[in-house]
């Protein structure tokens, strides 16, 4: 069971809790936090304060006040009014995710709900009542306020959930789990909405995703070296210490390891000087994009436990300040650099596969045929590989340097990083099925060269990728082949071991 505090959460945890359906509890101290924090809102109102969220209107509204009697009201209309999601729904990994967070976020005891908010979110998780979110309609600020408000609304018993394996309306789902719909209190609709759940949940499942898929990368780069019979010394430990980058060395160092007692790799001169740079530079290429992907995890894990939404209340209510802690910028531009790191991955994939099947760039069978001219091979596996990095390229376009005011203006300045995280989440499912093609097309070549030439580590590979897509020795359906090992790449992954400093197939 994972114990949240609001700042310790960690990308692991919520690996466990949403991929692993780990159970949550709660910290005595972050509940403590939490009942104080309420009973300042309750004296602010009590008082008859001027204080944005709890006696005011939102965004241009906030000059608006509202009667002490309408602050519950206040909290319903914002929750129905800015329930405006559109498209198809989140996954429902994501939606476990934007729950988790937004829990954890209250628990930090700046945001003033009630107890019983807090308890019934953590309810939530560990019933798997999982919100059904519309993915599109955040604009990343102020928070992601249309896709909350669906989270939102699962609380007073309004909008669909997945539960016990179905889609059902929440009010149903809440009288199955024994629980009555909340009403909720001054600020605590503001409270639920007004934050960057949705981008930042959307992006730990990517980081998640993302880094496994870099892994998986290199097991494949380093089955290509041998179906191409590629030169090992470009991956000499001294090339890369003289440059300097560690993500860089340490992907040399993983290849070394993935290709250690192979017979199929060449020294430099056997049968040529160098290789095209989509091998040898694989240290070079994969290296920066786990930099890129180093930084991204950082900035999640920073933002897993953020305060972000507005006002915040501080020492014990006697300060309560209105900021914007729930603009997405931070989150919008490491979902951009994710989106151009993880679409290089693809980018050098789908060269290393052009010339696994191009028989100009190699001595293999053309296009791996089982009998070149009568039938086509992965000839049209390289073309659809071809047509996902083409689509990654327009989807890598940053999302974040857009921005379009809203709310009559007083909102001038938002981050659109709810797109850049949607977006990098299609360019990693582009991303694995690249692999997948690329797999297939390896597996094909170290076949030609043979089998019981290949290193310890990359045979395991693909002693178990056989049993899930067969040798070709006659043209088939490949569509289906693509996606039984990209579905085998997404479940079963792989874990770099830095204990024992080796990789880990499961």
């Amino acid at each position: 069971m994972v114990e949240l505090d609001g700042k310790s959460l960690s990308l692991n945890e919520i690996k466990r809790v949403c991929h692993d359906g780990e159970k949550v509890s709660l910290s005595e101290a972050s509940l403590n936090a939490v009942r104080a924090s309420r009973k300042a809102v309750e004296k602010i109102v009590a008082e008859h304060k001027t204080v944005y969220g709890i006696t005011t209107g939102f965004g241009k509204f906030s000059d608006v006040t509202i009667d002490e009697q309408d602050v519950h009201d206040l909290q319903l209309h914002l929750i129905r009014s800015h329930a405006c999601g559109i498209g198809n729904p989140f996954p429902e990994q994501v939606s476990r995710a934007m729950v988790l967070l937004r829990l954890n976020a209250l628990l930090k005891g700046f945001s003033g709900v009630r107890e019983v908010v807090v308890r019934r979110l953590c309810q939530m998780i560990n019933m798997e009542i999982h919100p059904v979110i519309p993915s599109q309609g955040s604009l990343g600020a102020s928070g992601d306020l249309a896709p909350l408000s669906h989270l939102a609304l699962v609380l007073i018993g309004e909008g669909k959930v997945h539960y016990q394996g179905k889609v059902m309306p929440s009010k149903k789902a809440l009288e199955i789990a024994g629980f009555e719909p909340i009403q909720l209190k001054a600020k605590e609709g503001l409270a639920l909405i007004n934050g960057t759940q949705a981008m930042t949940a959307m992006g730990a499942v990517n980081i998640l995703e993302a880094e496994q898929l870099a892994i998986q990368s290199e097991w494949i780069a380093a089955m290509t070296m041998e179906g191409l019979r590629g030169i090992i010394d470009a991956f000499h430990p001294a090339i890369h210490e003289a440059r300097g980058y560690q993500e860089q060395i340490t992907v040399a160092e993983r290849i070394r390891t993935l290709l250690a007692g192979s017979n199929l790799v060449t020294k430099q001169g056997e049968e040529r000087v160098q290789d095209a740079y989509s091998l040898r530079c694989i240290p070079q290429v994969h290296g920066a994009s786990w930099q890129s992907l180093n930084y991204v995890h950082d900035k999640v894990n920073i933002e897993a436990n953020a305060a972000t939404d507005n006002p915040l209340i501080f020492e014990n209510g006697e300060m309560v300040v209105s900021g914007g802690n729930f603009h997405g910028q931070p989150i919008a531009l490491a979902m951009d650099f994710m989106k151009i790191a993880v679409a290089e991955l693809a980018n050098i994939s789908e060269r290393r596969i052009e010339r696994l099947v191009n028989p100009q760039l190699s001595d293999l069978p053309p296009f791996l045929s089982p009998s070149p001219g009568l039938q086509s091979g992965a000839m049209i596996m390289q073309y659809a590989a071809a047509s996902l990095v083409s689509e990654n390229k327009t989807l890598a376009h940053p999302a974040s340097v857009d921005s379009i005011p809203s709310s009559g203006n007083q909102e001038d300045h938002v981050s659109m990083g709810t797109i850049a995280a949607r977006h990098a989440y299609q360019i990693i499912s582009n991303l694995r099925r690249v692999l997948a093609v690329e797999l297939i097309c390896a597996m094909q070549a170290v076949e030609h060269r043979g089998v019981d030439n290949m290193s310890p580590m990359t045979r395991k590979l693909y002693a178990a990728c056989r049993k899930v897509v067969p040798t070709i020795d006659e043209d088939r359906i490949f569509s289906e082949d693509i996606e039984k090992l990209a579905i085998w790449l997404k479940e079963s992954g792989f874990e770099w071991n830095t204990s024992l400093h080796r990789t880990v197939l499961k």
